[in-house]
């Protein structure tokens, strides 16, 4: 396999980590300046220059791609994905992580613990939106900090108040955070390579510092995940389109919530914490892919009209659950299962004496009116009640009042 690395840092620890784990494995890596290509564009022969000569060929690439040149590396990470060079994370996923907002708005979709977070630009928001998600204290973050830079810990809410009008003012947005007083100055890191968590620690932050990032200062130790925190690191990175990834997870009482998902972690931390070879799982990984490709066939197979792929999941009660794969009549309705997810495991072409059990997801290729009546409806969602309604006792039985609403 001939790797390219993305990378403007050649002489740092990842970097240097990436080359000698490929060297090992007897791969070939060079490591590519981001910002020295060019891309251009031409009917259907899209190309890559890099320092003015046409870019050699390569079986994959893996970006670095730090927060200052997002919008030029994943311009770059993109043109790959166009000339079928296999990416370790797509540009996509890359450009989805990068933005704190983006990333949560996209997690919350699914059920998948996050912070409780607002985000508001008016000033008259503030408060209301401080007190939705429980009040004081409150973290309040830059959409774009990295290692701690731009988090703020506010007890009071006048603090928060004057802190988010501050940030306002120079043109930054911020998310605001419910705190989460039982992981307070401590979170998990979870390295994940594919659909495993190939090492794991806990970042502890020292003395009066609440931010536990090593670049504060913190303590880290190895820590053994349980079954639901590596679940929940797997899913956020599926979920982000990250194939390589470092996930962020605060230890809260009613299990992990995911604080970021970081799309070029960092190595010398995670793997002079636990001392396992990272960088030699992600190499394993991408020459696996590059050998034996997976092929998206919602993007590339072309079908009959009327057919499609689709995913269908077994809930709890499901009248599915306890049958076989071969029971459950998915071949009658002409239906046929590709790939089989439960919890962290891929099972690819599931057997047909494969048994189903809750929260098993099936990727389906097959008739797509047959496909569309085993996808439950989305259950309609009640409007939550306004302040003024949790203090009215009719206010159930009260006509809105618009009188004093006006078109902007």
């Amino acid at each position: 396999m001939k790797l390219a690395i993305l990378s403007c840092s050649p002489k740092c620890y990842s970097t240097r980590r990436l080359i000698e784990a490929t060297r090992q494995r007897g791969h070939s890596a060079r490591v590519v300046n981001t910002l020295k290509f060019a891309i251009d564009l031409e009917e259907g022969e899209p190309e890559l220059y890099y320092r003015s000569q046409q870019l050699d060929h390569f079986d994959a690439v893996l970006p670095r791609i730090g927060a200052s040149i997002t919008y030029f590396g994943t311009a770059v990470v993109r043109q790959f994905e166009q000339m079928d060079i296999y990416s370790a994370n797509t540009s996509n996923g890359i450009a989805n992580s990068r933005d704190k907002l983006r990333s949560l708005q996209i997690l919350s979709r699914h059920q998948i613990g996050i912070p409780q977070t607002t985000f508001v630009r008016d000033r008259a928001d503030v408060l209301p939106a401080i007190q939705r998600i429980g009040g004081a204290p409150v973290i309040i973050k830059l959409l774009e900090g990295t290692q701690g830079v731009g988090v703020i810990l506010a007890d009071t809410v006048k603090v928060a108040e004057a802190i988010i009008e501050t940030m306002q003012s120079t043109k930054q947005n911020v998310l605001v955070q419910k705190f989460v007083s039982e992981s307070k100055g401590r979170d998990v890191r979870a390295f994940v390579v594919g659909v495993q968590v190939v090492a794991a620690m806990r970042r502890v932050a020292q003395g009066q510092e609440f931010r536990s990032n090593v670049h504060r200062g913190g303590r880290t130790e190895p820590v053994e995940l349980d079954e639901r925190y590596r679940d929940a690191a797997v899913r956020a990175a599926q979920i982000m389109g990250l194939r390589v990834a470092g996930v962020d997870m605060l230890e809260a009482n009613d299990g992990p919530q995911i604080m970021e998902v970081n799309s070029s972690p960092g190595l010398e931390g995670i793997e002079t914490c636990t001392q396992l070879d990272v960088a030699g799982s992600i190499i394993d990984y991408i020459a696996a892919q590059v050998d034996f490709p997976e092929i998206d066939i919602r993007q590339r197979l072309t079908v009959s009209r009327g057919y499609g792929v689709s995913e269908i999941h077994i809930p709890e009660g499901s009248e599915y659950i306890g049958r076989t794969v071969a029971e459950s009549g998915l071949r009658e309705k002409d239906i046929n299962a590709l790939t089989l997810y439960r919890g962290t495991t891929v099972i690819p072409n599931p057997r047909s004496d494969r048994i189903l059990e809750p929260g098993d997801r099936l990727l389906c290729f097959g008739r797509l009116e047959s496909m569309r009546q085993l996808i439950p409806k989305k259950a309609q969602r009640r409007r939550r009640p306004t302040v003024q309604e949790l203090h009215t006792n009719e206010g159930a039985d009260q006509k809105p009042d618009f009188s004093d609403v006006h078109p902007d």
